[in-house]
């Protein structure tokens, strides 16, 4: 039967449900005819209709629309666009392969999506990805709203919504999915995290890897989700559901979950690239839709310019970018109540059409002032992968960053590196030295972590010098070479008590430094457990038991577990720790002192030289709280401390058997004398009293 249809309204872009049918709009400037695909089922091998749109009647200037009647919820769409093939000025229609709508909510698709036929110029409507029509009406919040919890309170834990629950010994019903993730939520409240970041959950493309794993020979996919197709799309590789449409609710749900349990949803959004890869990929949305706005291209327009090692960089400067940009961000906000994001490669959107880095990004400050995004939490990792380097410059007065430099100075100091105690003492204290130019810098925008899903987990830090990457089948040349990583005698697994006990300390290290750092903490998903990836810092296509949680970790690793979890819970305790502290006009060494004394062996003599492996810090106390003093000792010997003198109770000492390592403080012994002896290679904690 064929379906009534009218013209239609630009706006909203998408397809829309209104009163008597559904309104399409798509953005093409340079399109000369665009046909709209209608199925009743993703895997059919041609369309049930055909709406050829009217260049007079169903287009206003760049948009076109039509308005289909007696249709809604489920429908399955596409689109054909047809227009010039002339790859030298940039465009790069093809009339014969089936589009994916840039507004999509529900990506349909299942077996009959393949990447490799959405290459070349071959027909491809059985085997394209499909948009489905989605009302949003209807869905019982129960008044929940995002939880807006202060970002100097917020400890994050980063973690892969199909990694958590996959494996096996997660024991949950619905594996892998967001429903597996809601079982897990009473293991995160007893954590004691307050924010979740999930590794991309905007479709994506799990093709976009197409090579086996030479180890195995098993094919190998993109398992993080750093290949988008749909940004406004929760992927639904995710879902437990049978029915397509459902994946919309069972976001809602886990996010709600989330919220009654205290805890925030921030999700990593990948607006710097997209899955179609460079000139050679294929053909999926943007590159048939409009090429020459959606990517950079570089002045021979054949090619596009590559600032994310991906094969393509998105325009996210031109205005119709931008558009998409912040209508998506809204949407994630308003229909699902998400509480913030963290951005990719951040970087490539301070690039101008061009590619060249500008001082006031718009769509940054676009971001930045959104009257609906006001109460987001907004994170950046501000570079990119061609060098554009901006820790500590990223545009705007609300942006936190990700401090690679604590990471890495960190690790260092931990390690044994000379020339680390300076650089060590800055991160502890808030990284007012990175952020020195910027007076509006408060300390928990420094987002402090020394673990994430890029790189190795922390048990892989203390265990491999070199990376192990072999079953990426990239011939080990992918990921980064220089972990500043220890294996503290042996590369890889064993069963030397000695190496094993170093490694347990330096876990526990980490951690107590992360933890007590002026900042906002995040911990890589798993680490708490001891989690491995085998060595592999690049785990971004090992959708197996290399990035899977293996739960009988927890058991097997309990102490560990159990020393996170008490950390977690010292800090949430003590604001002496998590006070924010502002730059403002005053030069940066006066910030780096604020409410902190720094000692070394002696006290008042922190020793910064060259060989200098060692550094205790005063944390003075905040109004109704108590002081905190910090010793980390890199050294391979014993080091004797002074300690002010006042009452003290030994909260932490890493060199210490379990459940000595960390004690609660009401049962955490007096320190009587005048020193503490510190282990090698160790971290003390001590908690000040009142004067009896």
């Amino acid at each position: 039967m064929k379906l009534q249809v009218s013209a239609g309204k630009p706006y909203p872009l998408g397809a829309t449900v209104q009163e008597g049918g559904v309104n399409f709009s798509l953005f093409s400037a340079h399109a000369t005819s665009v046909e709209l695909l209608l199925f009743d089922r993703y895997d059919q091998a041609r369309p049930s209709q055909v709406i050829v749109l009217d260049p007079q009647e169903n287009r206003t200037y760049y948009y076109w629309h039509v308005f289909v009647h007696g249709i809604g919820d489920g429908q399955i769409y596409a689109y054909r666009v047809h227009g010039p093939y002339q790859p030298e000025k940039g465009y790069r229609f093809n009339g014969r392969k089936v589009l994916l709508d840039p507004y999509a909510r529900v990506v349909a698709y299942g077996e009959n999506w393949s990447r490799a036929e959405a290459y070349g110029f071959a027909e491809n409507t059985y085997s394209a990805l499909k948009a489905m029509v989605v009302d949003l009406r209807g869905y019982d919040w129960e008044g929940d709203q995002p939880l807006q919890h202060p970002m100097e309170e917020t400890i994050i834990y980063e973690v892969h919504v199909r990694g958590f629950t996959a494996h096996p010994s997660a024991r949950v019903a619905h594996p892998g999915t967001y429903r597996g993730l809601i079982a897990k939520i009473p293991y995160l409240q007893e954590l004691g995290v307050t924010a979740v970041e999930l590794l991309p959950v905007q479709q994506f493309d799990e093709q976009e890897v197409m090579r086996t794993n030479p180890l195995t020979g098993e094919p190998l996919k993109n398992y993080w989700g750093y290949a988008p197709v749909a940004y406004f799309a929760p992927h639904l590789g995710y879902s437990s559901a049978r029915e397509v449409r459902r994946v919309v609710d069972e976001f809602r749900d886990m996010v709600k979950a989330l919220h009654r349990a205290g805890i925030e949803v921030i999700l990593d959004v990948v607006f710097n690239h997209t899955a179609e890869y460079d000139e050679t990929g294929p053909t999926i949305f943007f590159r048939g839709l409009e090429n020459v706005a959606y990517y950079m291209l570089k002045e021979d327009r054949r090619f596009y310019q590559n600032f994310t090692g991906c094969g393509n960089t998105v325009n996210c400067n031109h205005s119709v970018v931008r558009r998409l940009i912040r209508e998506c961000l809204r949407y994630w906000v308003q229909e699902f109540h998400v509480d913030g994001f963290r951005f990719d490669l951040a970087s490539v959107l301070s690039r101008n059409e061009r590619g060249e880095p500008i001082a006031d990004s718009p769509i940054l400050w676009e971001i930045e002032s959104d009257p609906v995004l006001a109460g987001t939490k907004l994170i950046a990792e501000a570079w990119d992968a061609a060098g554009l380097y901006q820790l500590g410059a990223f545009t705007g007065d609300r942006w936190a960053e990700w401090n690679g430099r604590f990471r890495d100075d960190v690790r260092r100091f931990l390690r044994q590196d000379p020339d680390t105690v300076r650089d060590f003492a800055w991160r502890m204290v808030g990284s007012f030295d990175v952020f020195a130019e910027k007076e509006d810098f408060v300390s928990y925008r420094s987002i402090n972590y020394v673990t994430s899903h890029d790189g190795f987990t922390l048990a892989d830090l203390v265990s491999y010098n070199e990376k192990h990457n072999e079953a990426n089948g990239e011939g080990n040349e992918d990921g980064v070479d220089e972990n500043f990583s220890w294996n503290c005698g042996v590369e890889g697994p064993t069963n030397d008590p000695q190496v094993l006990a170093l490694r347990r300390r330096q876990m526990r290290n980490f951690i107590a430094l992360l933890l007590t750092a002026r900042g906002t903490p995040m911990l890589l998903g798993g680490d708490e457990m001891g989690r491995t990836q085998q060595g592999n810092n690049n785990a971004y296509c090992q959708d197996n038991e290399i990035s899977w949680f293996d739960w009988a970790l927890l058991r097997e690793n309990e102490d560990l577990y159990r020393f996170v979890r008490m950390m977690i819970a010292f800090r949430k305790r003590h604001p002496t720790l998590t006070t924010p502290r502002k730059l403002g006009e005053r030069p940066y060494v006066e910030a780096l002192t604020e409410g902190v004394t720094f000692h070394g062996v002696k006290l008042y003599q922190p020793d910064r030289s060259y060989y200098s492996h060692s550094l205790a810090m005063h944390f003075h106390r905040v109004p109704g709280d108590m002081d905190v003093y910090i010793i980390a000792n890199a050294y391979q010997e014993p080091l004797d401390f002074q300690i002010p003198p006042m009452t003290w109770r030994r909260i932490v000492d890493t060199s210490l058997a379990p459940p000595e390592d960390i004690i609660a403080e009401e049962e955490a012994p007096r320190i009587e004398a005048a020193t503490y002896r510190v282990a090698p290679h160790s971290v003390v904690v001590l908690l000040g009293m009142e004067a009896e």
